[in-house]
């Protein structure tokens, strides 16, 4: 017996892994299977096995259509409840499910046998089929079946036990056998005539009883109620439904037409209302221009992808990947930097890379590499603006947020100052984040690549608020980003025995190696708190034990690389009090320690400020448009903790304020609207293995471009009406049209469409 568990701690295995290793495991020869799925779809078929053997599937869980499109010579047990669509194009296989199905079970079946151990759901039955070739498929129910269910049926048998049904008034649901050709249905329990138009229902023959008697035992057998025979063989209760043959209806309609069906006969909220919502109107078949149901639009570029949604900076990774592909990668190289000067240490180095947590990639093999892709713009340079415009900015802040600011700034032709306290700049990449994790020559080239495009550092200046009022005299605005360096501290007895961790880590990157004893004790565990915790290792240490009152919060990688060194992690832990002997926490365990390092979070100082600035604790407030003061922005951990990215997004929308704000204009925030994960075409992408993946740099082909033209021509190959064509454009761009003449607003060139460009809209009524 082959298992396979689905769900391993919290991650759970993708549809598609699943399906493979049951492929990989047929191919090896294996023939049963012991499921325990999450959701999982598809599982069960179609399978074979190369020497002919039977293939037994036990399954728990399972997703849709399990057993879809089954073959001979397989067998699916479902242990309790399946969803919709199990045995859907069934072409043979044997699948019992002990418990409820959900809609369209047996739906499209042409061979092999299903059965139902409790009800099955809408449209069960529907669109049954039978080859003369081979056995006429059978769908077995115990219960009963949803509306709407054996539908437009042309062979097969289907069996209704209505067992345990008796208050239904219809153990067939509403409308069954709309449509009705072939095939049969047997009926036990109660159903209404209504509906027979051109269908008959009569009492069981011999043939009828035979049939029914010889499939009673394996179907309650299947479904483990063997123990129900004697109740469900008294035939005198049940009744065969069937189709009559041409010329045999008991009268003749006068043929309707469509305009006539519809306005007379269509069913509002029912038959089709859940995939049609008819309005009544008559319209041509095929129409184009002015009068097409729907016309096509071209909308490049006007949603954002995944991966430039979930970045706080909003980096068009879509982009750089289609100039790329272009052939473009000095172009693709230079386009980061108009969004931060910082793609080597930030994004290619420190980021936790939430574009990669949203690239729709990652929902068929991996993300598309978008991290590292910024190492390739570590030395790339871009040219300074035309002309200057004669306005003075000062950043407060050499940190991440304010440098990000004055990079954007003074590419825009403003003259930038920025006055950081430290002696360095760079704020927390400089001073706080390991060399380990950072490079210090990357940091050191990309603070080099600002100051060469003409932004004037002016370190070792502390800002008070006499020197404030100076500076905002003598610039036309000022951005406020220096950042929060004050350590949080809980005034637990013993408090100041402890050690701000922020302090710890900026003493070590000076070179200065702090003193501590043999065993650390760290108070938080997030990226931080392990930060310090190597940081303890490198500065002599021999024990490191981090503690937290929830799950760690850090990094797998971080985590796992402290745990190698000798680490503890152990949480939830409460403390109560700190003393010479270590930690004591709130259940009153002693966790041993000489030195106690805390590293829950910092907040900002800005006792420089007015009075008048509003402010939520120690953070100020800005204003819809980043504003403290009239010509004063904000930006960065001064308004909220958060991550290097989210800093690199706050000093992009300070500086757009501040460069509106100087130039007398309106600031408009730029809204991001993420592209319908519907409009994007998975499909047309073949799956990739890790061991096959390629450089960042040459990963553009695996980039689905979601949201953004990659030029693939697939709808101008695809268009029926040949309506789409491709202009080149001045700028060196391309754009497709549609002609309305041609376009007949079919939706193939939507349909088509990988990246979810092409929206099908509503026509313009006339008039």
């Amino acid at each position: 017996m082959y298992r396979i568990d689905t769900l391993r701690e919290t991650r759970r295995m993708s549809t598609q892994d699943l399906l493979l290793s049951i492929e990989e495991a047929v191919d090896r020869g294996e023939t049963a299977f012991e499921i325990a799925a999450s959701g999982q779809h598809d599982i069960g078929g179609p399978l074979w096995n190369r020497e002919g053997k039977t293939l037994r599937f036990h399954v728990t869980n399972p997703g849709q259509r399990v057993g879809s499109m089954c073959l001979d010579n397989t067998e699916i047990l479902v242990d309790g409840p399946a969803p919709a669509d199990v045995g859907w194009l069934n072409a043979g296989g044997r699948i019992a499910v002990r418990g409820d199905a959900g809609d369209t079970a047996g739906h499209c079946a042409a061979a092999g046998v299903i059965y139902i151990g409790g009800r099955a759901g809408v449209r069960s039955g529907s669109l049954m089929k039978h080859d003369p070739l081979y056995d006429p498929p059978e769908l077995w129910v115990l219960k009963s079946v949803g509306s709407f269910s054996f539908e437009f049926m042309g062979g097969g048998k289907a069996v209704v036990c209505g067992y345990g049904c008796e208050d239904l008034s219809s153990v067939l649901g509403e409308r069954p056998c709309v449509g009705m050709v072939g095939g049969v249905v047997y009926v036990r329990g109660a159903f209404s005539e209504d509906f027979v138009d051109d269908l008959a229902v009569s009492g069981l023959d011999e043939a009828d009883r035979a049939f029914l008697d010889k499939g009673m035992g394996p179907f309650l057998s299947a479904i483990g109620k063997p123990e129900l025979r004697a109740a469900l063989t008294d035939w005198s209760r049940w009744k065969k439904i069937h189709p009559l043959a041409f010329g045999e209806c008991p009268h003749k309609r006068e043929r309707l037409s469509v305009k006539a069906f519809r306005t007379g006969e269509w069913v509002r909220g029912g038959i089709f209302s859940d995939v049609c919502d008819d309005d009544f109107t008559v319209n041509a078949t095929v129409a184009h221009g002015d009068y097409r149901l729907r016309v096509p639009s071209w909308d490049n570029a006007a949603y954002a992808a995944p991966c430039e949604f979930n970045c706080p900076a909003s980096i068009p990774t879509q982009r750089r990947y289609n100039l790329l592909r272009a052939g473009k990668a000095e172009e693709a190289y230079r386009l980061v930097l108009d969004y931060t000067p910082f793609p080597g240490s930030v994004c290619g180095g420190v980021c936790p890379n939430p574009c990669m947590e949203g690239c729709t990639r990652g929902s068929i093999d991996q993300a598309v590499r978008i991290g590292p892709l910024g190492r390739c713009s570590i030395d790339v340079t871009v040219p300074g603006p035309a002309e200057g415009t004669g306005r003075r900015i000062a950043v407060l802040g050499g940190g991440v947020a304010g440098l990000n600011a004055a990079w954007r700034l003074v590419r825009r032709g403003h003259e930038v100052t920025v006055y950081e306290a430290d002696d360095r700049m760079g704020g927390k990449l400089e001073q706080v984040i390991p060399r380990a994790r950072l490079p210090h020559e990357i940091l050191e080239k990309e603070l080099k690549r600002i100051e060469d495009m003409g932004v004037r550092f002016v370190t070792g200046y502390r800002v008070d608020a006499e020197a404030f009022q100076r500076i905002r005299e003598a610039n036309d605005a000022v951005i406020v980003a220096t950042g929060g360096h004050v350590p949080r501290v809980f005034p637990w007895p013993g408090h100041e025995r402890i050690v701000a961790g922020i302090d710890f880590l900026k003493a070590i990157n000076r070179g200065d190696r702090p003193k501590l004893g043999k065993r650390v004790i760290v108070i938080g565990c997030g990226n931080a708190g392990m930060d310090a915790a190597a940081g303890a290792y490198a500065m002599g240490a021999e024990t490191v034990t981090c503690i937290d009152v929830q799950k760690p919060a850090a990094f797998a990688h971080e985590i796992a690389h402290i745990e190698a060194l000798g680490g503890k992690l152990v949480w939830p832990v409460m403390t109560k009090e700190i003393t010479e002997d270590g930690l004591v926490t709130a259940d009153g365990t002693l966790i041993p320690g000489d030195t106690v390092i805390i590293t829950i979070g910092e907040s900002p100082d800005v006792s420089y400020l007015p009075e008048s600035v509003k402010k939520f604790r120690d953070w100020v407030v800005p204003g819809p448009d980043m504003s403290l003061l009239d010509g004063v922005f904000a930006a960065g951990d001064v308004i909220r903790p958060g991550r290097l990215v989210d800093a690199i997004g706050a000093g992009r929308r300070a500086a757009d304020a501040a460069d509106a704000y100087v130039r007398g204009l309106p600031y408009v925030p730029v809204e991001k609207k993420l592209v319908p994960a519907g409009q994007l075409g998975r499909a047309y992408f073949e799956r990739c293995r890790q061991c096959d993946l390629p450089d960042a740099n040459q990963d553009f082909n695996r980039c689905i471009s979601c949201g953004t033209c990659r030029d693939c021509r697939m709808c101008y190959e695809s268009c029926p009406e040949q309506a789409i064509r491709r202009e080149d454009l001045p700028d060196g761009s391309f754009r497709y049209v549609s002609d309305p003449e041609r376009c007949i607003g079919c939706g193939v060139c939507a349909g088509v469409c990988p990246c979810g460009i092409w929206t099908m809209r509503p026509n313009a009524p006339l008039g």
